[in-house]
């Protein structure tokens, strides 16, 4: 079931990025790289930064119906109020949001859309982090291939009817419709009462949830944040084109790692929350790093070698200047996922305080990097500083976890 949601969402986004792209060209798709980065801040925001604590304690406590449904009450409640600030902000914020994000004060009205809808987008997530945490793989699974469907038919009827701000538009809206399906799917779930979900908050929950709200919210922030920043940096010493193409290299990362960041949302993180032995969690990562480094070596010498025909196929002729970016930022999205594979088990573990300053570094790194390198070679320069702030962030997770890869002991 994983490997045909993997595959719709593959063929979604394959079409998705062909038809918007003939459409916006470059400039549109930087343009839409800015929200969509903006976008996801606003949405970890929007609830509070509880996703991952909602997975991680409803998997500890799935068993104990008490436990349980304090989690859901009080995760309930910090989505409502979260998600009504955030829209308030941005109905209130839209035009300093369209000059400073989108540098044009006609797309005003996508933040307008936005504040009104984020409240829909927060529950959907919401709920996505309850199937996750009762291991319900066939509704979460139903629950994404849903999503893939709904954000293609949006994203191409509105960029071919409406152009770039169709493209926006369908970028803040189609997960508040994916919400209603997602209460479809779930409406016969054991757990799914509205009495339940509703009457609960507790206080211990909510500082339990609040570890993980931190580090969400410093992820918000750090990572999308940091590709806004380096966006502007070529949009400011080269073009807004070129961010487009090294926005479009984005795009062909993200659609073939969703492979293994689903396998970590779906299996990994729940399974490394429930281990509580150190050797049988040693023996969990090398295992998933047995299987993950392979697949991911073959990936990327298929993708290197088939670039030409990748933005072919793709994108436009108008994008063919990617070819020079695919080395680096391949090499750098192999080193991101071995650290990221080291790195659940900061989020799993709820170690807050280590996570977060691997984070800031991680920020100040590719911040600091992509200045320099950008400034000299444009978007080549930040496919080159992608791969060595990650090559930092490996190392460093590799000497603060040498205890449990290298089996010594404490």
């Amino acid at each position: 079931m994983n490997g045909v949601s993997t595959l719709i969402k593959m063929g979604t986004g394959l079409i998705s990025i062909k038809i918007i792209a003939s459409v916006i060209g470059p400039a549109g798709i930087a343009l839409l790289g800015q929200l969509n980065n903006f976008s996801n801040i606003l949405l970890i925001f929007s609830n509070g930064g509880i996703n991952s604590g909602i997975t991680k304690y409803l998997s500890e406590y799935s068993k104990s119906e008490n436990k349980y449904k304090l989690f859901l009450g009080t995760g309930f409640w910090i989505t409502l109020v979260f998600s009504v600030l955030m829209g308030i902000v941005l109905l209130l914020g839209a035009g300093y949001f369209a000059e400073s994000i989108l540098h044009d004060i006609k797309y005003k009205p996508v933040f307008y859309v936005f504040g009104v809808t984020i409240i829909l987008y927060a529950f959907n997530a919401y709920l996505i982090a309850i199937i996750n945490g009762f291991k319900d793989y066939r509704s979460y699974i139903i629950a994404n291939i849903l999503g893939s469907l709904v954000g293609l038919v949006f994203s191409v009827f509105l960029a071919l009817n409406y152009g770039v701000f169709g493209a926006l538009i369908s970028t803040v809206t189609f997960q508040s419709v994916v919400f209603f399906l997602t209460l479809i799917i779930i409406a016969r779930a054991p757990w799914f009462n509205i009495k339940t979900i509703t009457q609960n908050f507790s206080k211990d929950a909510a500082i339990k949830l609040s570890q993980f709200s931190l580090m969400a919210l410093v992820s918000a922030i750090t990572v999308p944040g940091s590709q806004m920043i380096v966006r502007e940096y070529i949009t400011q010493f080269h073009s807004i084109s070129d961010a487009g193409l090294w926005e479009g290299m984005n795009r062909i990362s993200i659609m073939y790692l969703f492979v293994i960041m689903t396998s970590m949302t779906v299996y990994y993180i729940p399974r490394l929350s429930e281990i509580r032995d150190r050797q049988e969690l040693r023996k969990e990562i090398l295992s998933v790093y047995k299987l993950m480094i392979p697949f991911l070596l073959v990936s990327i010498i298929i993708i290197f070698f088939l670039r030409d025909f990748l933005i072919h196929l793709l994108f436009t002729p108008e994008f063919a200047g990617m070819n020079s970016l695919f080395a680096f930022q391949l090499i750098g999205d192999l080193l991101k996922m071995s650290g990221w594979l080291l790195g659940s088990i900061l989020i799993a573990k709820a170690m807050t305080k280590i996570y977060i300053i691997m984070e800031l570094v991680n920020f100040v790194n590719i911040s600091v990097l992509s200045y320099f390198f950008v400034k000299y070679y444009g978007a080549w320069g930040a496919t080159v500083a992608y791969s060595i702030t990650h090559l930092i962030y490996l190392i460093c997770l590799v000497i603060i976890f040498r205890k449990l890869l290298f089996n010594i002991k404490e």
